[in-house]
């Protein structure tokens, strides 16, 4: 008698996801999509996100194929559709690569599709991450006029020497025109700032900022430069400001924005009131997305447990799969153990802290899970408790890795 194993069920079977577990999540979170438009003109060296250059030069007389990786992502939408049923989408976020290398047409087509396919909430937030490089006169109002409610501009820097330093494809002007264009189409648009750059002064920080301020963004994304792994500057590091030098540079920052009427409400991110990135806030929040395009995460809660996904980073091998309603490339649960520091590697990044009701809500896990790292902290000064509210205190945004590493498992 030959015995046999059941096959394991397809990832899109919601009965496998719904079946009893350890979890009581006693309601899902709010629903976020991402989409992934993995191509770039060229590939920055700090870069590690999925990005695949697309040019005249690495692609000659070849036309970027909008109109089939379209088809793929709503093929790829479709096929997940079964996972969240009934539930609303409050945000859509396109990122890259650089997105807006796609046509506002393409755009265009893209948001129809989406809103055929999910629900999504009459002022859902829809962003579109935007490269100066690929800045055309009256291209930025062409997507707001798509659908696309929120414009994130890539700027990094408005200094010649250190764009040039990053690797980025543009220049001061084209940074200054884009920002400028985008300022006129969107009520609400972001810019992205990094510091600590090679060879760059506090007086350099400082220039960039008050130029980026000078354009009266409603928010600004500030990072510090990384040297990521698998990256060009990983292997060939540059000479970055010495860590005090840095420190500087982030307080003249801090208070530049405060001085614009910008707060501080997540660790690099700055806003107006009204203003704030909220698909951003439901990621730090620990809500869910998903994710499609190749290389894109999700993170979808059921009621006993939360499961992470991951496409196919190719994007030949993405399309392909797509079109044939497969292009998950991994399919995990989010243990129990995990779950604590899951949570809190988003939600201490935010300056107002959250609630622990939150925490129960979001991994179905009691308050009890976390009272042992939650003392540590305090004990440590880098916690503030009150009642059920905690946030990361003064002393812990400045050690926040040591703060989120207290929930890391035995």
């Amino acid at each position: 008698m030959t015995s046999t194993t059941a096959p394991e069920p397809h990832w899109s079977d919601v009965r496998h996801w719904m079946r009893p577990g350890t979890l009581s999540l006693p309601s899902l979170p709010p629903l976020s999509l991402y989409i992934h438009l993995p191509w770039c003109l060229k590939k920055c060296p700090y870069c590690d996100f999925n990005s695949h250059e697309w040019s005249a030069q690495s692609h000659p007389g070849q036309a970027l194929p909008e109109q089939a990786y379209l088809d793929a992502l709503r093929a790829d939408l479709s096929a997940a559709l079964p996972l969240i049923w009934g539930r609303t989408v409050h945000s859509v976020f396109i990122g890259g690569g650089t997105p807006s290398l796609f046509s506002p047409e393409a755009i265009d087509r893209l948001l129809s599709d989406v809103r055929a396919l999910v629900r999504l909430t009459p002022d859902a937030e829809i962003t579109l991450e935007a490269n100066p490089g690929t800045f055309e006169v009256d291209r930025f109002r062409a997507f707001a006029q798509a659908g696309v409610t929120r414009l994130s501009i890539g700027v990094q820097s408005f200094n010649d020497l250190h764009l040039k330093a990053l690797g980025r494809v543009h220049d001061r002007a084209q940074a200054l025109a884009a920002v400028q264009e985008a300022a006129k189409s969107f009520a609400t648009f972001n810019l992205d700032i990094m510091y600590a750059l090679p060879g760059q002064s506090l007086a350099d920080c400082d220039t960039d900022i008050r130029t980026a301020l000078s354009f009266a963004p409603p928010h600004i994304s500030i990072y510090h430069l990384t040297l990521e792994p698998n990256t060009y500057f990983a292997k060939f590091p540059p000479v970055l400001p010495a860590d005090d030098d840095a420190y500087a540079m982030l307080d003249r920052i801090s208070e530049r924005t405060a001085e614009a009427g910008l707060s501080r409400y997540e660790v690099s991110a700055y806003a107006k009131d009204g203003h704030r990135c909220w698909h951003n806030l439901n990621y730090w929040g620990f809500g869910d997305y998903l994710g499609i395009g190749a290389g894109a995460h999700s993170k979808l809660s059921f009621a006993h447990r939360v499961m992470r996904q991951v496409r196919l980073r190719e994007p030949r091998l993405y399309q392909n799969a797509a079109l044939a309603g497969d292009a998950v490339a991994s399919t995990e649960i989010v243990s129990r153990k995990d779950l604590p520091f899951e949570y809190m590697l988003n939600a201490l990044r935010l300056r107002e802290g959250v609630s622990l009701h939150d925490f129960s809500d979001r991994t179905g896990l009691p308050r009890s899970a976390i009272e042992t790292p939650l003392q540590a902290a305090e004990a440590q000064g880098w916690l503030l408790r009150r009642g059920d509210w905690i946030q990361a205190s003064a002393r812990g945004f400045d050690f926040l890795n040591d703060v989120q590493s207290l929930f890391l498992p035995d």
